[in-house]
């Protein structure tokens, strides 16, 4: 069994559960130490980008820490695009406050600072830390940030 370290839109049960269709064998809130959220892994042609962990000192991230089996964790790989989008890092968490757990997480060196996230993706990131009680001061954070305009939306291709 592995803890995989969830920081973007696979906080959200229907994208995780869902779409993605993990089993995990738990779930517990957690913390990542030194790491800032960011959303600088691009998408599309306009400014949207997706959640991405940049090493940062006195930064810290709120999520969710996953149990699964070594299966569901290759499935998970394949579902993020491991190696060419992610890369899975070994990470360190704070889980449930005070409990240490060794975990697994993806990180991205595909960087495209001026990238920010979209309405309907900052709102998968919402739904999941509301779902888990993720602290209310980084669920304030999350709903604060600054939105790209989602081309697509623009265009009519999604509604």
């Amino acid at each position: 069994m592995l803890w995989y370290f969830a920081y973007g839109s696979n906080l959200d049960p229907e994208t995780f559960l869902g779409r993605r269709r993990m089993k995990p064998h738990e779930a517990r809130t957690a913390l990542l130490r030194e790491y800032r959220l960011v959303f600088d892994l691009a998408v599309g042609k306009g400014e949207r980008g997706v959640a991405n962990l940049l090493p940062t000192a006195g930064e810290w991230v709120h999520g969710v820490a996953y149990r699964l089996s070594e299966s569901g964790a290759r499935w998970l790989d394949r579902t993020e695009g491991v190696p060419r989008s992610y890369q899975r890092v070994d990470v360190a968490l704070e889980a449930d406050g005070n409990l240490r757990l060794d975990a697994f997480t993806y990180v991205s060196p595909h960087r495209r600072p001026e990238r920010k996230p979209s309405r309907r993706y900052l709102e998968l990131l919402l739904r999941g830390a509301r779902h888990h009680g993720l602290p209310e001061e980084w669920v304030a954070w999350l709903r604060d940030l600054p939105q790209a305009v989602d081309e697509r939306v623009a265009q009519g291709e999604l509604l």
